[in-house]
């Protein structure tokens, strides 16, 4: 039996930006699927790109989660995806839940709180890299 082709890199990258809009908005894939006509199920194959959704399918995408259509494409060089072929990091982060909670609670935070926060985090990991405070 042959093997399904991998995903196309653009799909991947189209789906973890729907995982990334749909977290963010504290949806989850049962609701979103309800909301445009789709199994929970079909959103998990988008989600890993390894099914393709319709020009259709996207644009009610963008309607049910407030995203431009652009945003799913932000980070692809136009001739195909970037030599990372993948999500970065903050993507990554963001996809998870506990990314999108720990982002919430950092933006109820003053600067000066945010700036003692990340020193913690800089005392866990101290190969974080520096960077604007």
């Amino acid at each position: 039996m042959k093997s399904s082709p991998a995903p196309h890199p653009v799909d991947v990258h189209v789906g973890a930006r729907l995982r990334l809009a749909r977290t963010a908005r504290q949806r989850s894939q049962e609701a979103l699927g309800q909301a445009i006509g789709v199994s929970a199920q079909q959103i998990q194959k988008y989600e890993r790109g390894t099914n393709r959704m319709s020009a259709s399918t996207l644009f009610r995408f963008c309607g049910s989660l407030g995203r431009p259509l652009a945003w799913f494409f932000e980070g692809l060089e136009p001739t195909g995806p970037a030599p990372s072929g993948g999500p970065d990091a903050f993507a990554i982060l963001m996809a998870s839940g506990e990314g999108v909670q720990m982002a919430l609670a950092m933006a109820r935070l003053s600067p000066a709180m945010r700036r003692k926060v990340l020193a913690v985090v800089r005392a866990v990991l101290p190969d974080l890299s520096g960077g604007d405070d």
